[in-house]
């Protein structure tokens, strides 16, 4: 994935977004029962990792990685 100077900053709330970033960076490696076995430890870190994402950490909760997974199997199964 090629970071676009011009994109706009991704923000915890930014579900879909996200989810597509992730399926974009990760693609079909992950399918929907993997993703919803991916420990939110590890989702975090992944999504603090994205190109233009603007969150912290401290602002992350339960709720938004919940979101995040929902989202981006959904963004798997569009795909397929």
């Amino acid at each position: 994935m090629t970071e676009d100077k011009f994109a706009l900053p991704i923000h915890w709330n930014d579900y879909e977004d996200i989810a597509m970033s992730l399926y974009e960076k990760f693609g079909d490696d992950f399918n929907e029962s993997k993703i919803y076995r991916i420990r939110f430890t590890e989702l975090l870190e992944w999504v603090l990792s994205l190109p233009n994402f603007a969150g912290t950490r401290e602002e992350a909760n339960e709720g938004h990685l919940e979101q995040i997974q929902s989202a981006w199997v959904y963004e798997w199964r569009d795909n397929q």
